[in-house]
């Protein structure tokens, strides 16, 4: 099981060493999905924020996987 963990962050680790920006951009893109979702579609996943907060998330450990990288 640790082995199995470890290839998957290190193959992890090499695939976002190539693409330092991607997380960020996926980030900011659910931000944007959020952001329609509350103007086109109101109901209790645009009132939970939900698209919002994984999108913040997301671009911050982007950032942080980015500057480690």
């Amino acid at each position: 099981m640790t082995e199995w963990f470890s290839r998957l962050i290190d193959r992890a680790s090499d695939f976002f060493a190539a693409r330092k920006g991607l997380l960020p951009l996926l980030g900011a893109l659910l931000v944007l999905v959020n952001f329609v979702l509350r103007l086109a579609f109101p109901g209790w996943l645009a009132s939970s924020d939900l698209f919002l907060h994984l999108g913040i998330i997301v671009a911050i450990l982007g950032f942080l996987l980015a500057w480690a990288l």
